[in-house]
């Protein structure tokens, strides 16, 4: 019996999108709607610390907010990913 489902992307692939771009991974994933959320809310946080930060604090200091919306994004979709290919693997190893 062969497995219906075709083997998921390799989750160390997603994981290198979700770390070049925030939502890249999810989109990559098939979860357009998760990525631009998260792909938004970077880029929201960022501009709102960008504006309320004073112009001493440095270029991180001044983004933090989206920089860490996007470091919660990279662990988000590495995991959905490593899940969905953990879940074929054992589907394939079953059949």
């Amino acid at each position: 019996m062969t497995n219906k489902h075709k083997r998921p992307i390799n989750p160390y692939l997603i994981l290198a999108l979700a770390i070049v771009l925030p939502g890249a991974g999810h989109v990559a994933l098939g979860l357009p709607q998760r990525g631009f959320g998260f792909a938004f809310f970077s880029l929201l946080l960022a501009l709102a610390t960008w504006h309320t930060a004073g112009p001493e604090i440095s270029f991180i200091g001044r983004s933090a907010g989206g920089l860490f919306v996007w470091a919660l994004s990279i662990p988000d979709a590495y995991r959905i990913a490593r899940l969905r290919y953990e879940t074929w693997m054992r589907d394939n190893r079953a059949a």
